[in-house]
């Protein structure tokens, strides 16, 4: 009786187990992976003749970021049965990126990471091509993009110069360092730069006592210790703000000034999204990781670029969609938010494709500090207190609407 009981529990087992068998077979088919492809557009400009950089750029700056955050979503994907694939193309500094978009488009990419400059960037937005794809603007710092330029199909994962401004000008009034001296280089960028200081300035109640403009035409490397004391001699002031992009000169203020003062801005104390020295937040883990896949540290680049992509994965993961639309509807959905190891998480401003973010502040070795500071309030979010707020935004063309 005792074997007959247990006939039928065998035969349940062993049907049981080859229906197992049967289903792990035929799982490949019915649940095959979808392929999410990820372009990358790469721009990088030639660096002016007049500007000698002693830390030369690692040649896959930016894209090992990229390439990191692939593996990344790759992490997360095999459980949802989501596979990216990361597609870059290199466009030379006189080359034409619409060309490389179209080729991206062709191949069956719906997300283009633009790591270019500003202006390469908005004509890429206003192709036709580009209507029915999401653009992610990796390193453009421009207001522009985001003001009278912005576009439904661009959204930016770097801060904008307004936002850098922002988080260094309430550093310094923090401090009680309300009047600054303003040293602006001679290139475009380096006025737009100077703009937004002046609407920090303004914003959070400092003063501008005296503003200069470098206009040098020497070698600064060799006559730094003569020109630099005479050209900084002006009424008194807390800390020298310079706007110098490119680094032309920047780097030869600190400790050179007539009166020994601070330096912050483009360099001295910068504002920045990334720093090697950076471990809070888990970014202890995040520096670790990039080092052993890259051999190297990571770069503000890199981490734009790697946050870009993670944009797309972490909506794939929280939607578990990998359809283009459903996932772009994710993206600029407003409950979608992400981390990026500063202390905040990252989240969508509708009104102009801005991504919120806390921004850090650091010197050579270390990182000082990180904006928002304490004390700077916001009805809806502090890091809104960084940048164009929605009431603020120039930008027509995605409305105002909340968040």
């Amino acid at each position: 009786m005792m074997i007959q009981r247990r006939l039928p529990f065998l035969f349940r087992t062993v049907s049981r187990t080859a229906l197992a068998i049967m289903l792990v077979a035929v799982a490949p088919a019915a649940h095959a992976a979808q392929e999410i492809r990820i372009g990358l557009l790469s721009q990088t400009p030639e660096p002016p003749a007049s500007v000698a950089d002693p830390d030369v750029p690692a040649n896959d700056d930016g894209l090992a970021g990229a390439m990191l955050a692939i593996t990344d979503n790759n992490t997360t994907g095999k459980f949802l049965s989501q596979s990216f694939l990361l597609d870059p193309v290199t466009v030379a500094p006189d080359g034409d990126a619409a060309v490389a978009l179209r080729e991206l488009a062709g191949r069956g990419a719906r997300f283009i990471v633009i790591d270019a400059p500003g202006a390469t960037v908005e004509a890429l937005a206003r192709l036709p091509e580009a209507a029915n794809l999401l653009l992610l603007n990796a390193t453009a710092p421009d207001d522009s993009l985001r003001g009278a330029s912005c576009a439904t199909n661009l959204l930016h994962v770097a801060p904008s110069r307004a936002m850098l401004a922002d988080a260094l000008g309430q550093y310094l009034v923090k401090k009680r360092w309300s009047r600054w001296f303003l040293v602006t280089g001679r290139r475009p960028e380096d006025k737009l730069y100077a703009e937004a200081v002046r609407r920090a300035a303004k914003r959070f109640g400092a003063q501008i006592v005296a503003e200069k403009e470098w206009t040098a035409d020497s070698d600064v490397n060799r006559t730094a210790e003569a020109e630099i004391p005479v050209f900084t001699q002006t009424k008194g002031y807390d800390v020298l703000v310079v706007a110098d992009e490119v680094g032309e000169f920047g780097d030869y203020l600190s400790y050179r000034t007539a009166d020994p003062r601070p330096v912050a801005g483009t360099q001295g104390l910068v504002p920045t999204v990334w720093h090697r020295t950076h471990e809070q937040w888990g970014a202890a883990q995040l520096q670790s990781r990039f080092k052993a896949a890259a051999k190297r540290q990571m770069t503000p680049r890199d981490h734009n670029d790697w946050t870009a992509v993670r944009v797309i994965g972490e909506a794939a993961a929280r939607s578990h969609q990998a359809d283009p639309d459903r996932l772009i509807a994710a993206i600029q959905a407003p409950d979608f938010t992400m981390s990026a190891f500063r202390g905040a998480p990252l989240s969508l401003r509708a009104w102009d494709g801005q991504l919120r973010q806390p921004v850090l502040l650091a010197a050579d070795r270390s990182v000082v500090s990180v904006s928002p500071q304490d004390g700077f309030l916001h009805p809806r979010t502090e890091l809104d207190t960084l940048g164009y707020d929605q009431p603020e935004t120039p930008c027509k063309t995605r409305g105002k609407k909340t968040p």
